[in-house]
């Protein structure tokens, strides 16, 4: 078993295959919950969560630890339920089943289904997919692709890229969580685009090159951000700190759930 995950985890491809079907997999689901209404819930920190939540995730941990198992998987619902652990191993999996609940919640469209793999701190694979909007983007290095769904089934791909960066620039920016700084970085740009967009699709737009940047000076988890990451840099863009450090995963011995916050950053289209 060990070594066909191994030989699995190698073959790049095939583990955005499997990343891909879990996430169309889930989006059925979502989707399912709702069209039947959303009942919410409240975790301990007051941030909401509903069954549509709860049931993407078990259907993306299934599949991952089904068909990679003994690779450690990392996801937001778990970590709520206290199920967060240290993940020190070079390969493992971030996982968002529903990034966007807010969105999701208000009946707006902008929600995604999130799945990447971490390899030595980098985000190396990724699936990001918005079951509204019928569309998936997926990354893995070299390769980044938007693909159009029609009744929860990949259809046409095609490969996108981002673009050179632009005067004045288009920025994206979240729709729910705005901030002093960010404002104030947005300021910076005074004649630029400001496009406000719900969960890890701002990183999607600007891997299409349909913007620029992506500025987020507020609190983030390492799972909200990953695959949208990857989609990014496979798609030649970049996420940095604001010390121009590139953005890095992994949890320090402890796994306590702070460990998982990102710090401020910057998401960039143009190549570094």
């Amino acid at each position: 078993m060990l070594n066909r995950v191994t030989s699995l985890l190698e073959d790049e491809a095939a583990v955005l295959a499997l990343l891909e079907s879990l996430a169309l997999a889930a989006g059925r689901e979502i989707m399912r919950h709702r069209e039947a209404g959303v009942h919410v819930e409240h975790k301990a920190d007051a941030s909401p969560v509903t069954a549509a939540d709860r049931e993407a995730e078990r259907v993306i941990l299934s599949g991952l630890r089904t068909e990679l198992a003994g690779v450690a998987c990392v996801s937001e619902e778990e970590a709520s339920d206290g199920l967060l652990r240290a993940c020190e191993e070079e390969d493992f999996f971030l996982v968002d089943p529903l990034d966007g609940t807010r969105e999701f919640i208000a009946g707006r469209p902008d929600f995604t289904v999130n799945i990447a793999l971490i390899r030595r701190g980098i985000p190396r694979i990724g699936v990001v997919y918005a079951p509204a909007h019928a569309l998936l983007y997926s990354g893995r290095p070299g390769v980044a692709s938007e693909v159009r769904v029609e009744g929860q089934s990949a259809l046409a791909r095609r490969a996108i890229s981002t673009r050179p960066g632009r005067t004045p620039p288009t920025i994206v920016a979240s729709r729910s969580h705005s901030t002093p700084e960010t404002a104030g970085f947005i300021a910076r740009y005074p004649d630029a685009e400001t496009v406000s967009v719900g969960s890890s699709l701002k990183f999607c737009i600007i891997a299409r090159g349909d913007a620029d940047l992506y500025p987020r000076f507020g609190r983030t988890m390492q799972w909200d951000t990953a695959a949208g990451d990857a989609v990014l840099r496979a798609a030649g863009g970049h996420t940095r700190t604001l010390e121009g450090a590139p953005l890095t995963y992994g949890v320090q011995a402890g796994g306590e759930l702070a460990t998982f916050a990102n710090p401020f950053f910057i998401a960039e289209g143009w190549a570094a």
